[in-house]
């Protein structure tokens, strides 16, 4: 032995823990080698080169100096040294677009190998059967490699092996033996130093934990691991954002998927990651399709098929030409027939691909069950039904809730409706128990997306042959559910308040400066308070709060004395409002959902407009024209139908009149109208508890010149002192308030709808910052421009100030849904104080402030949210 081997064989250790450094060792190895003509030395000096290269994503460089390592290893008559070079030429070759090829060469090598070096050859076999969707083929090949490498204590090799195992096992939803694997990896690579392999086994956890459901813990993993890539110099940003990516689709963030899939293409094609880059454009295709871009959707699939094709890749192809065959079906393309969902779906199972099979055959039967089914048609879909609906009691949650939507439409095809229904609510009980595992309260309010297919079935079925009664009831089930869910965050989070208090330290800055870095800096801080809430964990029990479906009516009777409820339901373009008076309810079909919309969205428009001419009371200005006709069209379609007369009102918006400011409606001139995001939150907030203790809060932001003396007078009606503080003076006299008036700039943030904030001294009071309140107040009112308004996400959900103050326990909001022109809230809001301070319930005294302001469309922009009751 030289005396440079050794260090030859320790720089190939260095490779798998350090890579960035283990290129200038090597690199000084194989000079010194070369100058003493030492070949084994050399040889293995290139290919700790290589492997090196590998790592750091340069896959021409990784084959360059592979290729080098056995030419030079049989300079030296070493066969062994080539063999090992080999090995790992292969999987270069795979990863380089060529799994066929790297298979070959593996298997040409395989007769002249034996004992820990066959070992090897058999566990890179295992990963290129792997890359190719072989799983059964590459378990077999780990069964043979494994025990040979115990028992040479070959623990480099042992470490990466289990990582690649565990992969296995995980697409196979053998999680138990995945985690097992990654573990015992994990343990492998701490005990060796082996810092860089370390990461990939964290990546490869952060995969799996999102694949079984836990997403609180795959961004735990996942957020190690790039802490370690990017330490090492060594990003491996193509497979962290394609795990990313599939995580986010995961819980219905399909915007941040797409991009973070987008980023991983254009990544993996500049590193020339050929193997994995057809992976991710499925991933692709089907956050493009999930966002409505249904012609990117069928192109980026055709294209991953095309790929998987020219890689002789046909378990994965046949991924790929599911995917095309959703894409099409989404984008209404011709010649989308159940017949090819079947045959795919058989291609699927047979392949191991089970949840995409499950979702074949429920979208083949749904197909097959188009209009007016033929009887052989119907027969197919029970069929695929059947099979499909096999898979509700096993694997993660969200193939299970598949697997109840299939066995729903199966019992509802064979006639049995209360069947149907009993199996649509099973299928929502195991989405609520996956969303309350979910600690962030975004991850909740996303991942509602996959409860509105499941919830509008029981819905339909409802409008079809059930009383007002039940169509109230399943409305409810596919409505801002996430508001409902126990809180779970602590309000002791020392890393988040610190983060916060940067947060407004740094938006101060970007306020007063125009230097984008500060911007920058400002969305990078953003970003790890986001993450590190997304982090923490929820409950492993369904939420307590969650709503029952019989019953509903008769629990909101007592509660509504002289009120009418209405909620509107909106199902397949057609709206219509369920009433509940005393108790009894009545369901009527307003029409078409088209024209409510665009009336909608003329509202604020003009009510904007209005407030930013200088005079809210113009009459003849074209907004106020614009302002008043859509009123009174809106009033014609949404209220005058339901013959409710002049009572008090509690109405539950859907879709887009989540955002309609509804004292503008003529007949709500002067009428106590509380809305509200769903029945059961309003008949939570009407049962919270009564009159009780707490001070009242005034306290107002900086920037606005008519907040002092709007806060002046709005303290003096309660006999208090108002203040201008920052955030954690401000929130320490919110908790336990019993009436709260806060006067600042407010902002939404519809990107980011948790950074939604009212801006006080030291910066903005965001939602992260509410949600740290251990009692909220009892009733707030917001004197901040669009404080009211909420981002609106599938089912309903809805994500702003005024509703997590609700979600927190507050009984009522009072808000305004549009900008509000400081000069003219103070009169407003003294006045309301006014009739609060009397003793008069939010909704009414904010109906006869309004009425009383008369055209003064200020006061029209602001809604009572939550129940009607009083301070």
């Amino acid at each position: 032995m030289t005396t440079t081997e050794d260090p030859a064989r320790a720089a190939l250790v260095l490779a798998e823990a350090d890579p960035g450094r283990a290129v200038t060792v090597a690199a000084e190895l194989a000079a010194c080698a070369r100058a003493r003509g030492d070949l084994a030395a050399l040889s293995r000096a290139e290919r700790a080169m290589g492997i090196a290269a590998v790592h750091l994503d340069d896959l021409a460089t990784a084959a360059r100096h592979l290729r080098a390592a056995i030419r030079t290893a049989g300079r030296a008559g070493s066969p062994e040294l080539a063999a090992e070079a080999r090995i790992r030429m292969a999987f270069v070759t795979s990863m380089r677009g060529r799994p066929r090829q790297a298979l070959a060469d593996l298997e040409a090598l395989l007769p002249g190998l034996h004992g820990e070096l066959r070992a090897r050859a058999d566990a890179q076999r295992a990963a290129v059967f792997n890359h190719l969707g072989r799983h059964a083929d590459a378990l077999a090949a780990y069964r043979q490699a494994v025990p040979v490498l115990r028992r040479a204590h070959d623990h480099v090799w042992l470490q990466r092996v289990l990582s690649n195992r565990g992969i296995v096992y995980g697409y196979r939803h053998e999680f138990a033996a995945a985690e097992a694997d990654f573990h015992e990896a994990e343990e492998l690579c701490a005990a060796l130093g082996l810092d860089l392999s370390l990461a990939v086994v964290r990546l490869n956890l952060g995969w799996v934990r999102g694949v079984r459901g836990d997403v609180p813990g795959a961004l735990r993993y996942l957020d190690l691991a790039e802490s370690r890539f990017r330490d090492l110099g060594t990003h491996q940003l193509g497979w962290l954002l394609s795990d990313r990516s599939e995580l986010l689709l995961s819980v219905g963030l399909t915007a941040e998927a797409r991009a973070a899939a987008e980023e991983a293409v254009a990544e993996l094609r500049r590193r020339r990651r050929a193997i994995v880059l057809p992976e991710v454009r499925l991933l692709l295709a089907r956050a493009a399709t999930l966002e409505g871009d249904h012609e990117h959707a069928v192109e980026a699939a055709r294209r991953a098929a095309r790929e998987f094709g020219a890689q002789q890749r046909p378990e994965w192809r046949s991924l790929a030409a599911f995917a095309v065959l959703r894409s099409r079906l989404a984008a209404g393309h011709a010649g989308v027939s159940a017949g090819r969902f079947a045959a795919i779906a058989g291609e699927l199972a047979e392949a191991g691909w089970t949840a995409a099979s499950v979702e074949a055959r429920l979208l083949g039967a749904r197909v097959a069950l188009g209009a007016s089914p033929a009887p052989a048609a119907r027969a197919r879909a029970l069929d695929l039904l059947t099979v499909a609906a096999r898979f509700r009691q096993r694997g993660p949650a969200l193939s299970r809730v598949r697997g109840w939507h299939a066995e729903a439409l199966r019992r509802l095809t064979l006639g049995d409706r209360a069947g149907a229904a009993a199996a649509v609510r099973r299928g929502l009980r195991v989405l609520d128990e996956h969303r309350a595992a979910l600690g962030a309260t975004d991850l909740r309010a996303h991942s509602a997306e996959f409860r509105v297919e499941l919830a509008e079935l029981g819905l339909r079925m409802a409008l079809d042959r059930g009383g007002p009664a039940r169509v109230l009831a399943w409305a409810e089930q596919g409505r801002a559910s996430h508001l409902l869910m126990r809180r779970v965050r602590p309000p002791d989070d020392p890393w988040l308040a610190g983060r916060l208090a940067e947060l407004r330290a740094v938006a101060a800055e970007a306020r007063a400066s125009r230097d984008p870095s500060v911007t920058e800096r400002q969305a990078a801080l953003e970003r790890r308070i986001r993450d590190h809430t997304r982090a923490r964990s929820g409950e492993t029990r369904a939420p307590d709060r969650a709503r029952r479906t019989p019953g509903v009516v008769r629990s909101l009777a007592p509660l509504l004395h002289d009120r009418a409820l209405v909620e509107f339901v909106l199902v397949d373009g057609v709206l219509h409002a369920v009433t509940v008076v005393g108790a009894r309810a009545r369901l009527t079909t307003l029409g078409p959902v088209g024209p409510v919309r665009d009336l909608v969205e003329r509202v604020p428009f003009a009510l904007r407009r209005l407030a930013r001419s200088g005079d809210a009371r113009d009459g003849s200005s074209a907004a106020a024209r614009m302002l008043r006709h859509a009123a009174a069209r809106l009033d014609t379609l949404l209220l005058a139908p339901l013959g409710l007369g002049d009572r008090p009102l509690v109405v539950v918006p859907t879709g887009p009149l989540q955002g309609l400011p509804w004292p503008v409606l003529p007949s709500c001139a002067g009428r106590p109208v509380a809305v509200s995001p769903s029945a059961a939150l309003w008949r939570e907030a009407a049962l919270g508890p009564g009159h009780g203790g707490g001070p009242v809060v005034v306290a107002s932001g900086p920037g606005l010149p008519g907040a002092t003396a709007e806060v002046t007078e709005v303290a003096a009606v309660h006999g208090v002192t108002p203040f201008e503080g920052g955030a954690e003076e401000t929130l320490a006299a919110l908790d336990g308030a019993r009436l709260a008036h806060l006067a600042a700039h407010g902002r939404v943030n519809t990107a980011n709808p948790l950074f939604s904030a009212l801006h006080l001294a030291d910066g903005p009071l965001t939602v992260y910052d509410l949600e740290r309140l251990r009692v909220p107040p009892r009733m707030v009112v917001l004197a901040a421009c669009e404080s009211g308004r909420s981002v609106v996400r599938a089912g309903d959900e809805l994500l702003g100030l005024s509703t997590t103050f609700l979600a927190l326990g507050t009984r009522c909001v009072v808000a305004s849904m549009v900008p509000v022109p400081d000069a003219r809230a103070r009169p407003l809001m003294t006045a309301l104080h006014g009739r609060l301070a009397a003793g008069q319930p939010a909704a009414t005294a904010l109906a006869r402030t309004q009425q009383e302001a008369g055209d003064d469309v200020t006061a029209a922009g602001f809604v009572c949210i939550g129940a009607d009751v009083s301070p």
